[in-house]
């Protein structure tokens, strides 16, 4: 078995863990470096909004080419882990996006249905699957559902439904978990796992969501932070870069990373 496809089965096993998956966000090498240290990471995600404002694009605007280059450097950077990327909408041909990422060392992704038609996505999902098997690598997609933030001002009892809809076609095509975005409260969140399945679901910790360990005591299988990780990191720097106009000083709290 190659390494990377290790990888990729290390993956599948913690998202069907007990335990919930929580990946902290990163975006280039040196945050990727950061976070594999400590010894809490089991994995790696990237954030594409993150790594769009790296080169100075807005969210999904980044060209493919920019996106593959630094995840390659985050594989780099990550060593041993395994790393999930973030591959926005599948850039108009999902399976070469998703094979082109195998290239760089990634064995899993997020990608999104961005409320397409059900069988569209499905589809877009089966050229995923077929990728990583044409590259030996048993890829674990974590296919996102917009149903939730993109569901318009219908109720939420029918969003719900159409992410319980899509969740389960998706892991019918060979998806491995189903991301769905959004603030998610107790009940909604218990709606989710009994309709698509026990560790079957994949969330965001945003301010004002469920704690990680609530998360996993209903069955949630991963949570992670998206770009907020680059933000709070932003406004550490800012928040110096003031105390400094000001006459401060750098604290000696400040440890040294490369």
């Amino acid at each position: 078995m190659s390494t990377q496809s290790a990888k990729a089965q290390t993956l599948t096993q913690l998202h069907a863990a007990p335990e919930v998956l929580r990946v902290v966000n990163v975006w280039d090498a040196i945050s990727t470096k950061a976070v594999a240290e400590l010894p809490e990471t089991r994995a790696i995600a990237t954030a594409g909004h993150s790594i769009a404002a790296t080169y100075g694009y807005a969210d999904g605007d980044i060209p493919l080419e920019l996106t593959l280059d630094m995840i390659g450097r985050i594989v780099e950077a990550a060593g041993d882990l395994p790393v999930s990327a973030d591959l926005d909408g599948g850039y108009g041909n999902s399976g070469e996006t998703v094979r082109r990422a195998i290239g760089k060392g990634v064995v899993g992704a997020n990608v999104e249905d961005r409320l397409r038609p059900l069988a569209e996505f499905v589809a877009d999902v089966e050229a995923i699957v077929a990728a990583g098997e044409a590259e030996g690598v048993p890829f674990s997609l974590n296919a996102r559902t917009d149903a939730l933030v993109r569901g318009g001002g219908r109720p939420l009892e029918e969003s719900i439904a159409d992410a319980i809809e899509r969740g389960r076609a998706y892991l019918a095509a060979g998806a491995d978990v189903v991301f769905v975005p959004g603030v998610l409260d107790a009940d909604t969140t218990r709606q989710l796992v009994a309709g698509i399945g026990e560790r079957k679901i994949s969330v965001i910790g945003l301010p004002g969501a469920l704690t990680a360990r609530e998360y996993e005591e209903l069955g949630v299988a991963r949570i992670s932070y998206g770009p907020t990780t680059q933000r709070a990191a932003l406004t550490a720097f800012q928040d110096l870069a003031i105390d400094l106009y000001a006459d401060g000083v750098i604290p000696a709290t400040v440890r040294e990373l490369n």
